[in-house]
């Protein structure tokens, strides 16, 4: 009988000693998860293709951060964006939402209202912004301007390295690493376009007035104020008038939309046609919005000097 009572209380001390070991261990993997967010995948959506390049280069090679764009690479700006029931699901399944901000994303309150756990980064923090022409409000092409781009990017790092404190020094480190380059690409382009005399361009549309002002370029005319409202006969004469009494010899294009009315244009006074890259539409790649400035250096130097 006394054997048997101490095997019984053996079995009952390894018991306990197993039991008490499992629950060790799986609060110790509640805590990392929760807490330092070692396992769990912090998603981080993108509202369009600059915030995502922008973001990619924040996040990079941090293992458990994952950086997704909302919408498809192809769309573009947001001008009147109508927000999908799939956009909805992927900000549903994300943790944070990296916006341009300045209105870009009219959709907002739709977002916000249905989603008030998501973590909204605003990275048009701290940026003066370009009234816009008429009841249009401010222009949100922030980012086409490389110190605008400069800023949204320290925005994101800041605001991502708040939600997510066991990765702030990376975040840090990819921000100013990924500073360094745009800075270096800003510098490359002011010393070859800041001496130019021929400053006077006609763009597209409404993407290019920060750009413009970083480079000290004087935006003259602008084909169509906004994509896809193409302009009437009357508006088509008026800009061949200015462009003729001006002697302006570029007209800039963009990749996104048709060019139709830009060769009309040229047609009739007599100016060359070039592409300017409005950088909102690409490659998924980390490196792709400096490709993209530097291809529109290429570009201002062919057509201005």
């Amino acid at each position: 009988m006394k054997n048997i009572r101490v095997k019984l209380t053996s079995l009952m001390i390894v018991s306990v000693i197993l039991f008490s070991g499992c629950t060790t261990q799986k609060n110790n993997e509640v805590s990392a998860g929760a807490g330092a967010n070692n396992k769990k995948t912090l998603t981080v959506a993108t509202s369009f293709y600059p915030m995502y390049i922008f973001s990619l280069n924040v996040a990079k090679d941090i293992p458990n951060v994952k950086v997704i764009n909302m919408t498809k690479p192809t769309t573009g700006c947001l001008h009147d964006y109508s927000i999908t029931t799939d956009d909805m699901k992927t900000l549903d399944d994300s943790q944070v939402f990296v916006t341009n901000g300045a209105d870009m994303e009219s959709f907002m309150d739709k977002v916000t209202k249905q989603m008030p756990k998501l973590k909204v980064i605003d990275s048009s923090k701290g940026i003066k912004l370009i009234k816009g022409e008429g009841d249009e409000g401010y222009n949100p092409h922030l980012w086409v301007s490389i110190s605008n781009g400069i800023t949204q990017v320290k925005n994101i790092g800041q605001q991502l390295a708040t939600i997510d404190p066991t990765n702030a020094q990376k975040y840090k480190e990819n921000t100013d690493a990924y500073v360094v380059k745009l800075e270096a690409q800003r510098d490359k382009m002011h010393k070859s376009l800041d001496n130019i005399k021929n400053r006077d361009i006609v763009t597209f549309h409404e993407a290019f007035p920060y750009f413009a002002k970083e480079f000290n370029l004087n935006i003259v005319g602008v084909i169509e104020r906004e994509p896809g409202s193409a302009p009437s006969a009357k508006e088509l004469q008026e800009t061949v008038e200015q462009v003729k009494k001006l002697k302006v010899k570029a007209l800039f294009a963009e990749p996104q939309y048709p060019l139709k009315a830009v060769e009309t244009i040229a047609k009739e006074s007599g100016s060359k046609v070039y592409t300017l890259d409005p950088g909102v539409t690409g490659p998924m790649d980390a490196d792709a919005y400096i490709n993209i400035m530097n291809s529109n250096l290429k570009i201002l130097e062919e057509a201005l000097k």
